[in-house]
């Protein structure tokens, strides 16, 4: 009786070893310390654990959060897509990620032609100004694409308006289900996008 209750304790805890190993784990299935500024493409390494549902997500920033967008990247996995904004400066993003019937640029009013079905819309909260962050700030291409995750038409924009970066992802689809969480060293910020 002993030794199968050893065998009930240790297989849960190698299953949790198991997975904060792959949590390090990003986009292209390199170590998160690896990733690089930039679009980049791969394959997901850990299946997303946060809701799947299409409704609107909101997270705080941390106090005195500082961030400027480095990176842009996109995966694919089997059942969903993934989006990575690569942040640097100071603090933990928040933010708030909910779709848009438009995709409307803060501050200055104007609309932004978004291929796609529907326009998923993110607001990374604790933005600063690459002048403020000290950071050098994407400059990559607007829209950032890759054919491999055919369930995202496009990255549009990383603008920053009164601490906050706007940014819209066209999708292919009508309002699928979407995750949101961050990662860190380096902190990043990740849209996950459901397309089974």
């Amino acid at each position: 009786m002993r030794n199968s209750m050893v065998g009930m304790i240790t297989a849960p805890a190698a299953l949790l070893l198991t997975a904060a190993l792959l949590s390090g784990c990003d986009v292209d299935g390199t170590s998160a310390n690896s990733a690089a500024p930039g679009t980049t493409t791969g394959t997901l390494a850990v299946e997303p654990t946060t809701p799947r549902d299409a409704h609107p997500k909101r997270g705080t920033a941390s106090n005195g959060a500082g961030l400027t967008v480095t990176g842009i990247r996109i995966g694919r996995q089997s059942g969903y897509d993934r989006v990575v904004y690569d942040l640097g400066g100071q603090g933990t993003p928040g933010w708030v990620v909910q779709y848009a019937d438009r995709a409307v640029q803060d501050g200055s009013g104007k609309v932004v032609d978004v291929a796609g079905v529907s326009i998923l819309e993110v607001q990374i909260l604790g933005s600063a100004y690459p002048f403020d962050s000290a950071v050098t700030p994407y400059s990559g291409p607007d829209p950032a694409t890759d054919p491999s995750a055919p369930g995202i038409a496009g990255v549009y924009r990383t603008l920053v308006f009164e601490g906050t970066t706007q940014s819209f992802i066209g999708v292919n689809a009508d309002r699928p289900g979407f995750a949101v969480s961050t990662l860190s060293n380096p902190t990043r910020l990740v849209i996950d996008i459901y397309t089974a």
